[in-house]
């Protein structure tokens, strides 16, 4: 029988999918509208969610508060560190996307824009959270090379 307790440093793993489908909405927008001011709210959550932790993003408080409580108790957990690696290259792709909405070229602003949404809609839709698996690869690199 599952715990309703997670265990540290843990997340329930609706939460992020929640956060990802929002994502995909917001990010969808940006490219039919060609937002910048859009696309800056969005760096804005994603470097929340890199720096303070993706549990203290704005898309994990509303899920925390508005559609955690009518769901049944969490039966999966997953550590933190890999989404919130996620929301760091999220944010690396909306800055580079800044940068070509407000600099040039919009193709840059639009490409990078249409990457971080491709990465959201399959951590939305399929549960596949391309940042997470980077975070993987990564730590294995670096454990293999200290070992």
């Amino acid at each position: 029988m599952p715990s309703d307790t997670p265990p540290p440093a843990s997340l329930d793993v609706r939460g992020p999918r929640f956060g990802a489908a929002l994502t995909t909405v917001v990010l969808a927008a940006v490219l039919i509208f060609g937002s910048g001011p859009l696309l800056a709210v969005q760096a804005l959550v994603f470097a929340i969610g890199a720096a303070a932790g993706v549990q203290r993003s704005p898309y994990a408080v509303l899920f925390r508060v508005a559609v955690r409580p009518r769901l049944a108790p969490p039966t999966e957990f997953e550590s933190a560190a890999p989404p919130r690696f996620a929301q760091g290259v999220g944010l690396l792709f909306a800055v580079v996307g800044l940068i070509g909405y407000f600099a040039g070229p919009q193709w840059l602003g639009m490409a990078a824009t249409g990457c971080a949404l491709a990465a959201a809609f399959l951590n939305a839709a399929f549960g596949y959270c391309l940042g997470c698996e980077m975070y993987l690869l990564l730590r294995r690199t670096a454990d293999r090379t200290t070992a």
